[in-house]
C-alpha cells in the first residue's frame, strides 16, 4: 500500500502546495479624484504581509461567485437506502487496504483522510521530484487496482441512465475518506491528466466544498471562500468551465464533522503523460510502513482504525516543526495543474501560461 509518510498535516500540505500565485491587482476608481485612484484600504493578512483592497473588492467577489455557480451542477439521485449499500462497499475497500490486499499505489495515505485510486492513478505533491504543475503523471498501466464491479453498477451505471455522464465516460474512480476534522487543500484537478467534466458523488454525511480558498498553517486555517456549494449526503456534484478550470476548490476542516467518503469519477485523457519505466525511478523516495498483514480475528474490521494511528496533536507538533510560509488563497496544490479554459488545445499551446486569480 502506498503511504504518504507524513505524520503531520501541516507538512502534508507544505510538500503538497509549493506554489503560490502573486497578488497584484490593484483596482481603479476613476471617480473618487483627479489622480484615477481609487480608494483603498489595508488590512494586516499576516504579521509579515500586509495586503490592499479596493472598496470594488465585494462585487469582484460577487461577479465571481455567479461564474462558480453558473458552471456547476447538482442532483440528488442516491436514496438512504442506496447510499447506505454503497456505503457497506466503501467499508470494505478499507477493510481489504488495512489487511494488504490492494496493489501499492492504490492507496494512499495522510493525516485524517485516505484516498483509493481506482482504474488510474497519478503522482502528485513529495511524490515527485520535480515538483510544479503540469508534473503530475499517470502510474503506468496496472500499478493501481481495477475499478471494483459494485463502483460500476451501483454508481456508474445509475449515473449514466440519469445523463450525468456518457455510457464508456469514465475510467477512474477515486475514493477519499475523510476522519471529522479533515480536509483537501485548494486545487485543480489537472487539466493535463483529466477532461472535463468532474463529477462526485457524497456518502455517509453532508459537507460543503468551497472555492477560492487560501490556507495557512500553524495553526491551520482557510480564508473565506469565494463559494460554498452545501454537499449532501447522495448527491452528485459535476464541475466543468470555470469552476473546474479556472478557480481552486477545496474542503476546509470545519466541513467536515462527521466521517464523510466521496467517489469521484473522471476520464483521463487520452493524450495524458504516463510514468514510463525510466520516469519512474525518478520518483522521489516516500517512506512507506510495511504492508499490513491480513487480521486472524474473525471480529468486523472497523473501517475508521485506518485512520486513528494518525490523528493529529497540533499543538504538541507545533514545536517540532519550522515555521510555514504563507500561502496566497488561490494557491494550487501540486496535485493540481493549472490552466486557463476548457480547450486543452489552448493550454497545450500555451503551458507557459498560469491562471491569474484575484484575492479579495
Amino acid at each position: 500500500m502506498a503511504s504518504s509518510g507524513y505524520s503531520d498535516l501541516r507538512e502534508k500540505l507544505k510538500s503538497t502546495t509549493p506554489h503560490r500565485d502573486e497578488y497584484k491587482n490593484k483596482y481603479v476608481d476613476s471617480t473618487s479624484n483627479g489622480s484615477g485612484k481609487g480608494r483603498k484600504r489595508k488590512y494586516r493578512e499576516s504579521d509579515d504581509e500586509e495586503c490592499e483592497h479596493s472598496d470594488d473588492s465585494a462585487e469582484v467577489r460577487e461577479q465571481e461567485a455567479r461564474r462558480v455557480k453558473s458552471s456547476i451542477q447538482q442532483k440528488n439521485i442516491f436514496t438512504p437506502e442506496e447510499c447506505a449499500l454503497i456505503e457497506e462497499k466503501i467499508d470494505d475497500v478499507v477493510t481489504k487496504a488495512e489487511a494488504g490486499l490492494y496493489r501499492e499505489h492504490t492507496v494512499d495515505r495522510a493525516p485524517l483522510r485516505n484516498k483509493y485510486f481506482f482504474g488510474e492513478g497519478y503522482t502528485y505533491g513529495a511524490q515527485l521530484e520535480k515538483r510544479g504543475p503540469g508534473q503530475e503523471r499517470l502510474y503506468r498501466k496496472g500499478e493501481v487496482d481495477e475499478i471494483p464491479g459494485w463502483v460500476h453498477e451501483l454508481v456508474i451505471k445509475r449515473l449514466v441512465s440519469d445523463g450525468v455522464v456518457p455510457e464508456g465516460f469514465v475510467n477512474s474512480a477515486v475514493i477519499n475518506d475523510y476522519q471529522p476534522g479533515g480536509c483537501i487543500v485548494s486545487h485543480v484537478d489537472p487539466l493535463h491528466i483529466f477532461a472535463r467534466p468532474i463529477v462526485s458523488v457524497s456518502f455517509f454525511s453532508d459537507s460543503a466544498l468551497c472555492f477560492g480558498c487560501r490556507f495557512q498553517f500553524k495553526p491551520i486555517r482557510v480564508s473565506e471562500p469565494v463559494f460554498v456549494l452545501p454537499v449532501k449526503r447522495g448527491s452528485v456534484t459535476v464541475l466543468s468551465g470555470y469552476a473546474a478550470d479556472d478557480i481552486t476548490h477545496c474542503i476546509r476542516p470545519q466541513d467536515i464533522k462527521e466521517r464523510r467518503a466521496v467517489i469521484i469519477l473522471r476520464k483521463t485523457r487520452p493524450d495524458a503523460p504516463r510514468l514510463s519505466s525510466d520516469s519512474h525511478l525518478s520518483l522521489c523516495p516516500v517512506e512507506r510502513p510495511a504492508p499490513l498483514k491480513a487480521k486472524r480475528s474473525h471480529r468486523k474490521s472497523d473501517p475508521g482504525a485506518a485512520h486513528r494511528p494518525r490523528v493529529l496533536e497540533m499543538d504538541k507538533e507545533e514545536n517540532r516543526h519550522p515555521s510555514l510560509s504563507h500561502h496566497r488563497r488561490h494557491s494550487s496544490s501540486s496535485e493540481n495543474s493549472w490552466g486557463r479554459g476548457q480547450d486543452y488545445d489552448k493550454h497545450r499551446e500555451s503551458s507557459g501560461r498560469k491562471v491569474k486569480m484575484r484575492r479579495h
